[in-house]
């Protein structure tokens, strides 16, 4: 599936993800799978709500970091798509 920037994304029903240390972990509950994020990843997650699309969480995520919009928009549609790819992240489908 191609991820667009009116792409809206959830959490996938049996992914959770923990809040440790200085990251983040992802279970995922069907399989058992514990995927560790760093901090990108963990901001990222944390701004996916199942109403935002992926636009506006760039938005949010340019803010925080302050870094230039173009810059995330190829990085964070490749990891969106890899996460939903891993079964964490879901989108609805069209």
């Amino acid at each position: 599936m191609e991820i667009v920037s009116g792409t809206i994304l959830r959490l996938a029903d049996d992914a959770s993800v923990q809040h440790v240390g200085d990251g983040a972990v992802v279970l995922l509950a069907r399989s058992g799978q514990l995927y560790t994020c760093n901090g990108t990843t963990e901001a990222f997650l944390d701004k996916i709500d199942g109403a935002r699309s992926l636009d506006q969480i760039i938005g949010l995520l340019c803010e925080e970091f302050e870094v230039d919009k173009h810059t995330l928009d190829e990085d964070m549609a490749a990891l969106a798509a890899d996460l939903v790819s891993e079964g964490i992240l879901a989108a609805p489908t069209t």
